[in-house]
């Protein structure tokens, strides 16, 4: 994980947001690079990966400074490994209760992290599903209005080629 290394819940806290913060970037980013992809899905499927990702690295590591620097904040101590653990029960309801969060300022960071994964889930997927059609549209505007060397007709098999296939 992160090489974390700061103690104290402003650390945690800064980390948190800066950290969401960079994740609404790079989300944005990756949007913007959907639209213009000439494999719109597969462009979608990477940045959904890369969101989570960052979503998850981000809370485990506000986790481990929180427990870090609040000792007690967890059921009990927890290692890069458990923040992480303790991330993936949380972000995907299992919640099997082995590690739980005692501290005020726990409670807090999971319940953001319950609400901030469900918008995940939920507004990312709309957002992705929506580029994915801007970039097809975008796409299919590009293929009528001008053709592309090495699409059309295939004179090996006499047919048409999929452009939406890659071919």
């Amino acid at each position: 994980m992160l090489p974390l290394d700061e103690h104290g819940t402003a650390a945690s806290s800064a980390l948190l947001v800066g950290g969401l913060l960079a994740m609404l970037l790079v989300f944005a980013w990756e949007v913007w690079a959907i639209t213009r992809s000439p494999h719109p899905r597969l462009k979608a499927v990477e940045a959904l990966a890369a969101t989570v990702a960052l979503f998850l690295v981000l809370f485990a590591g506000a986790y481990y400074l929180l427990d870090r620097s609040t000792p007690g904040s967890f059921s009990e101590p927890l290692s890069r490994t458990d923040a992480l653990y303790f991330t993936l029960t949380t972000f995907s309801t299992v919640g099997f209760g082995d590690i739980t969060a005692r501290s005020q300022a726990g409670r807090v960071v999971t319940m953001v992290q319950m609400a901030g994964g469900l918008l995940l889930v939920g507004v990312a997927a709309r957002v992705l599903a929506s580029a994915v059609q801007a970039g097809l549209r975008r796409q299919r505007r590009g293929s009528t209005a001008e053709p592309r060397s090495g699409t059309g007709t295939d004179t090996d098999t006499g047919g048409t080629r999929d452009r939406d296939a890659g071919w």
